[in-house]
């Protein structure tokens, strides 16, 4: 019986109380905040359960087999844990002092079927003719930041955006908690590593990045920028390493630039903000926003947003396309069009200056031709 299977079999015992919810497709989140309160997400919206733990020590013996199979250690000096199960669904813990309603344990369950671009046209997160538009800006190696808020969908509209990138690039994937899966042959997954009680064997997210860049990669995508690591990312794609992505926590474009600004001046590097903005207006090309919407928990592009620099020390923004709601559906659904503005982004002539017009049947407006 191999460890993993030995792993599955004790989860199974421990996480008992929330086992049905986590067996759910239906179910994308469960939320454990403390022993006693339950909620889960189904279709975007939140619900109460009555699922609860036996007692605050039930769910702690939980946590620490978690973070047992991890190798990960959670206590009062490092009360908070990120994880991930067998299955891929990514784990969050703090404990008590610092969780002062009892354990707070959060699952981010992992979707068996990756969604691509075709499948987010389908569900009208994406119009078809702005999935043929970011598929080429992935060719054409422009960076990309997907911003939103939490739960929004960043994670999967990245995985589903790197499928554009060509299969005979070596990419190199850095994540807190590995949670991407690409489909190219040729991709090299990094993961960062918390420290032993005695500070050795950290890896951090900023590390793998300075790493990476030894790797010989023709494309870098982060899972997400939280810190200083924004600073190596925003350099190196500066200086040759063009085509990366992420994602970003912001709720418009212009916070995403103003985002990763603060998180480069957070590196240990002594940076004075004008260089910083200097540098994030000349790096980043295209941002893509996401919004989740309470009315019917429907996540959904809103924009496609092309970052132009700086004027007067103030980022300069160009919508390429919007989305507006319609109306809605007979069943409360929200219906919503994400089409272009009418403006051409500053690049508009590189698909046919490297012979990518065969790709454009949809876009064409957003174009130059050869």
């Amino acid at each position: 019986m191999s460890r993993e299977t030995i792993f599955q079999a004790s989860l199974g015992y421990f996480l008992a109380p929330i086992r049905p919810y986590l067996e759910d497709d239906s179910v994308t989140e469960v939320m454990v905040n403390g022993p006693f309160e339950v909620y889960i997400e189904r279709r975007g919206k939140l619900e109460r359960t009555d699922a609860r733990f036996a007692d605050a020590d039930a769910l702690l013996s939980a946590v620490h087999n978690i973070a047992q199979f991890v190798g990960r250690q959670i206590d009062e000096q490092r009360p908070v844990l990120d994880a991930r199960l067998p299955d891929g669904s990514r784990v969050h813990v703090i404990i008590p002092p610092s969780a002062r309603r009892g354990t707070s344990l959060t699952i981010r369950k992992f979707a068996k079927d990756k969604l691509d671009l075709p499948q987010l046209v389908r569900l009208g997160s994406l119009s078809e003719s702005a999935r043929e538009f970011l598929e080429l800006c992935v060719r054409l190696h422009k960076n990309i930041v997907i911003a939103g808020g939490t739960g929004t969908g960043k994670t999967s509209l990245l995985n589903a955006l790197s499928r554009a990138i060509p299969t005979e690039e070596r990419i190199v994937i850095i994540e807190d908690s590995s949670e991407l899966r690409l489909v190219q042959p040729h991709c090299v997954y990094l993961e960062s590593q918390q420290a032993d009680a005695q500070g050795r064997g950290g890896l951090s997210i900023r590390q793998l990045f300075v790493a990476s860049l030894r790797m010989r990669p023709d494309r870098i995508v982060v899972g997400e920028v939280r810190s200083g690591e924004a600073l190596d990312m925003i350099q190196s794609m500066l200086s040759g390493h063009a085509g990366s992505m992420t994602t970003v926590h912001a709720s418009t474009p212009r916070d995403a630039l103003i985002r990763l600004e603060t998180l480069s001046l957070m590196s240990e590097v002594e940076l004075p903000v004008y260089v910083a903005r200097a540098q994030v207006a000349s790096a980043i090309h295209l941002i893509v926003q996401l919004s989740r919407f309470a009315e019917d928990g429907s996540r959904r592009i809103t924009r496609i947003t092309e970052a132009t620099g700086l004027v007067d020390n103030t980022y300069t923004l160009s919508d390429l396309f919007v989305s507006k709601l319609k109306g809605k559906t007979a069943d409360g659904q929200l219906i919503a069009e994400l089409a272009p503005t009418g403006t051409r982004p500053t690049f508009a002539s590189e698909a046919a200056e490297q012979g990518l017009e065969g790709r454009i049947r949809l876009s064409s407006a957003l174009w130059t031709a050869g």
